[in-house]
């Protein structure tokens, strides 16, 4: 009778809960819940097969633990799957989400949109007004051009480096990621029996089936490390320099001090276009991206995911000499749905969303729930380095400092890590495994006591975990 009774009052808390509706269980509170359940995802998974490999549309979906997940729906910081799962999203699309789920402004701007037309071949009002507002935020922007993902963002800016300069070397980092086609897919996660030595790594290709010849002007280094940045630039053959400003794909590291404008003074000085890729960043880490939260501005910076809160968008930006190019330079760019405008018109109201007050309030919830975790895992015996910056941040079992380069990274403890997403899985929160972790506007107070109860209980069960 009294199992009974308990499973019945668990069923009525676990329907409050997924409504949003139950208490808040505090990190300190000895109230057990059963782990949530992914049945139906499973399922769902092994049905998609038969249509789309591994179930998924994009390889950065896979190898979910426990599964790759099904929605039904998003609100605010949550999503809903099709088992009934409540779950606070840290994931966040991959970063775009920035406003939440379906923010209402975007919706109804997109709905306006949609009743004067979608697709013109031809340009639109709210095109305009995307490209004014862009070119009004960000401090490289005299000009912007519209696509429709950051990989091709960074092609058309790694042309017009070379059709500028005449050169045809671009160096670019180990750890950073610039897209998936073979001509920049280099690097981005190798493995260090691969890689070569610290101070001369060797270009790995990032997928099976990617061309090699194809990476023939890629030429690889180790970020953070002004003089060998220096000391190659001084051969004057490089077209481009291209970079994460603050490396987010993989860990979330700052540039050590006077290490961009190093990199700025020495790209002048020897003709070399410094591009900043703030696919991530860009209005993440301030309003008009790293390059403004740093003072630092590249000449070319290409943007992404939150710049239209979950829309495919993508922006390539920069001087006017340099963009000016693709009209008058005979460098080709182009794309079906550049500046499609019911995306655009989500641009238009999702810029006009990015506040300064909305970014102190990121700040300030960000820090917070940074601290929370750092202590979480501290009292769990966890070793860990929470670092970045509110808006995202990263968490590495296994380091007990911030990651400089990505060769630290390499010391993360991954299946411990995995292990901890999975139990913050089964307990409702929603984390990359990664261990990257974005924020909303939408994740506010509450959400965050609920996030660090989980956190808590997490840590303690992953504690055993950490020998993997």
């Amino acid at each position: 009778m009294f199992l009974y009774k308990k499973m019945e009052l668990w069923s009525a808390w676990l329907t409050m809960y997924n409504r949003g509706e139950a208490p808040t269980v505090s990190a300190s509170s000895s109230v057990s819940r059963p782990p949530l359940s992914f049945d139906g995802s499973v399922r769902q998974i092994k049905e998609n097969m038969r249509w789309l490999p591994g179930g998924v549309s994009s390889n950065f979906r896979l190898g979910i633990a426990p599964t790759p997940l099904v929605f039904e729906r998003g609100e605010g910081p949550f999503l809903f799957d099709i088992d009934g799962n409540r779950l606070i999203d840290y994931y966040l699309g991959m970063g775009p989400m920035i406003l939440g789920h379906s923010p209402a402004g975007v919706r109804d701007a997109v709905k306006a949109q949609a009743d004067k037309g979608i697709l013109f071949a031809g340009q639109s009002a709210v095109e305009t007004e995307a490209a004014r507002r862009v070119c009004e935020m960000v401090p490289c922007a005299e000009r912007v051009r519209f696509g429709s993902s950051g990989s091709e963002a960074v092609q058309g800016a790694l042309r017009l480096a070379r059709a500028a300069t005449g050169r045809r070397i671009i160096l670019k980092f180990e750890g950073h990621y610039h897209g998936w086609f073979d001509n920049i897919l280099w690097s981005t996660a190798p493995a260090l029996n691969a890689a070569g030595p610290e101070d001369a790594p060797v270009p790995v290709a990032g997928s099976v089936g990617q061309e090699a010849e194809a990476g023939g002007g890629i030429e690889v280094m180790a970020w953070n490390n002004l003089a060998r940045l220096e000391a190659r630039l001084a051969k004057g053959d490089v077209a481009g320099v291209i970079m994460e400003a603050a490396m987010c794909n993989a860990g979330a590291i700052h540039p050590g001090p006077g290490y961009l404008e190093g990199v700025r003074e020495a790209c002048t000085r020897t003709g070399t276009i410094l591009i900043f890729d703030e696919v991530i960043t860009g209005f993440r880490l301030s309003p008009g991206g790293a390059q403004k939260r740093f003072g630092v501005t590249p000449d070319l910076a290409t943007f992404g995911k939150a710049i239209a809160n979950g829309f495919p968008v993508a922006a390539l930006a920069g001087r006017a000499d340099l963009l000016d190019l693709f009209a008058t330079g005979g460098v080709v760019h182009g794309g079906t749905y550049n500046a499609q405008c019911l995306s655009m018109a989500a641009t238009v109201a999702t810029l006009e969303a990015l506040t300064p007050e909305l970014f102190a309030t990121l700040e300030t919830r960000g820090t917070r729930l940074m601290n929370g975790i750092r202590d979480a895992l501290a009292e769990a015996g966890i070793k860990a380095s929470v670092a970045g910056f509110p808006q995202v941040f990263h968490v590495a079992f296994g380091l007990d400092q911030p990651a400089r380069d990505y060769r630290d990274l390499t010391r993360i403890n991954r299946l411990a890590y995995v292990a901890f997403t999975t139990a913050l899985l089964k307990r409702g929160v929603r984390a990359l495994e990664r261990g990257a972790w974005f924020l909303s506007s939408e994740h506010d107070d509450a959400v965050i006591d609920e996030t660090l109860a989980a956190v808590a209980a997490a840590a303690r069960e992953t504690k055993g975990e950490m020998s993997l």
